[in-house]
């Protein structure tokens, strides 16, 4: 059994660096894994700057607080809160808006210290990957227009690396339904799911790596 590499795109960097009450633990433990030597993690350079911009603007502090002010403004009006209680409230507010505000602050940071993580690379697109996502959009994929440049990032660095480490494993965690290589029934997407194949990926649609299952006997 050779090395594991585990390629992730902005789903995974979002539910990691999101505010951290916000973070998932499946994905995090994932970073853990790979900076403990136990795995590879491949993440496409564009994948970056497009999380920065899905984590600001899904997770404005003032998207959750504000309705609850509302709620007090008008609880406090029909007295329906006693002021102490309120004042409590708003003071949580408005820390909670602090704390976020301040991760949101410093998000560049903590997702471009990806670069240096251990046991983590962070690969541009290349000429050979951008010519290869030209090819992809003439075939019936259906994919929304970011995915062109994910899927051939993917399949062109896990053909390198099966080069270069012929009993390599190579995994694929994406929650993204477009780029899974099965519908919402569970049915496969004949296409999709041949390039995985002819690319030896196997596809997870989890950060846990259990589900789909990959079976004992599945061509590496």
């Amino acid at each position: 059994m050779g090395a594991r590499h585990v390629f992730v795109e902005t789903n995974w960097v979002v539910d990691c660096f999101a505010p951290a009450h916000f973070a998932t633990p499946a994905a995090r433990y994932l970073l853990r894994m790979a900076q403990e030597g136990l795995l590879a993690l491949h993440v496409p350079a564009i994948c970056l700057s497009e999380a920065r911009t899905v984590i600001r603007r899904k997770f404005q502090p003032r998207n959750q607080a504000d309705p609850l002010r509302n709620y007090l403004r008008w609880a406090k009006e029909k007295k329906e809160i006693e002021p102490q209680a309120e004042e409590v409230v708003r003071q949580s507010l408005d820390r909670y808006e602090g704390i976020v505000l301040a991760e949101l602050e410093s998000l560049g940071t903590a997702i471009g210290s990806l670069k240096n993580e251990k046991g983590v690379e962070v690969f541009p697109l290349t000429e050979i990957m951008l010519e290869l996502a030209l090819s992809l959009g003439t075939e019936r994929l259906e994919l929304r227009p970011f995915d062109y440049a994910i899927l051939p990032a993917v399949l062109i660095r896990a053909e390198e690396i099966g080069q270069n480490e012929a009993d390599a494993e190579l995994f694929f965690c994406e929650l993204d339904g477009d780029l899974q290589p099965w519908d919402k029934n569970g049915n496969v997407k004949p296409a999709l799911a041949q390039l995985y194949d002819n690319a030896h990926i196997w596809v997870y649609g989890d950060f846990e790596m259990t589900s789909p299952p990959r079976p004992q006997d599945w061509a590496k």
